[in-house]
């Protein structure tokens, strides 16, 4: 698993993105399944991130320097943020709202990259009608909604079941 900060380049609004590699980002990012939680834009990309590195086990800790050996006076290091702060009852909301889709997606079968497909099966009596959750391109769903077959977007990110740990 791979966490990508990422930024939406309408809104600027940043946020985090994970991902089973980084090819799985790229493979997202192409076919535009990417978009922004605050604003739905799909013009993505990656942020700059700082490395999270931590010490080699075989290293020690740099020594402290003491009050009295330091040239200049400490900084008082200043509060920073990059989110947004989130109202409590968004929050609620948000909870609720990620019960709902993992209730449904419970009753649903999971069908992959192949979406587009077993929708027009179902549509067109030719496999059991059925609740299926997948991915699909914006092209693919584009040609469903022409067809007069629904497919909507689920609101919160959904890790498929190969992924999962």
């Amino acid at each position: 698993m791979i966490i990508f900060d990422l930024i939406c380049a309408d809104g600027e609004h940043r946020f985090e993105g994970w991902f089973g590699s980084s090819s799985d980002y790229a493979d997202q990012q192409a076919r535009g399944l990417l978009d922004c939680p605050i604003c739905g834009s799909r013009n993505i990309s990656k942020a700059v991130m700082a490395p999270n590195l931590g010490r080699k086990g075989n290293q020690e800790p740099a020594a402290a320097v003491s009050a009295e050996n330091r040239s200049e006076p400490p900084v008082t290091p200043r509060p920073v943020a990059n989110e947004v702060a989130v109202p409590a009852e968004y929050v609620e909301v948000i909870g609720k709202l990620a019960k709902a889709q993992a209730e449904m997606l419970a009753k649903s079968e999971w069908v992959g990259d192949k979406f587009a497909d077993r929708a027009r099966d179902i549509h067109y009596g030719e496999a059991e009608e059925k609740p299926i959750h997948g991915t699909a391109s914006l092209e693919e769903v584009d040609e469903l909604a022409e067809e007069g077959i629904a497919a909507l977007p689920l609101p919160l990110p959904v890790l498929p079941p190969e992924s999962k740990n």
